[in-house]
């Protein structure tokens, strides 16, 4: 038995951009450019199975400094061509390597 349901929204951006020591402006940017999971307007809560998906876009962005477009064909690649077990391997390798950066590095990435 689980004890988390990953795919419950149960995270608001401000606790995301905790977990990702930056900027909730930040996180509302990406989410006005289309680059977060779509949320009624009145319900933005995330789960962790989306929260995985924002720290590559945030890793895309601000390490990689792929711009929004970019990073809407790779998601859009990550969604149609990979089947939800691939995809899972995939974030957690991008998890194990974003791991490896610390928060400060994002940071100074991000005032540049």
């Amino acid at each position: 038995m689980a004890l988390v349901d990953n795919k419950k929204d149960i995270l608001p951006l401000s606790s995301i951009a905790e977990l990702l020591t930056t900027k909730i402006r930040t996180l509302k940017m990406y989410e006005e450019k289309g680059l977060l999971p779509p949320k009624e307007e009145n319900k933005k809560l995330y789960s962790i199975d989306d929260v995985k998906f924002i720290a590559f876009t945030h890793y895309l962005a601000s390490v990689k400094k792929i711009n929004a477009n970019g990073i809407k064909y790779i998601l859009e690649m990550l969604h149609t061509n990979m089947d939800e077990q691939n995809r899972d391997t995939f974030l957690d390798l991008v998890e194990k390597k974003m791991e490896q950066l610390s928060g400060i590095d994002i940071k100074d990435v991000e005032t540049m």
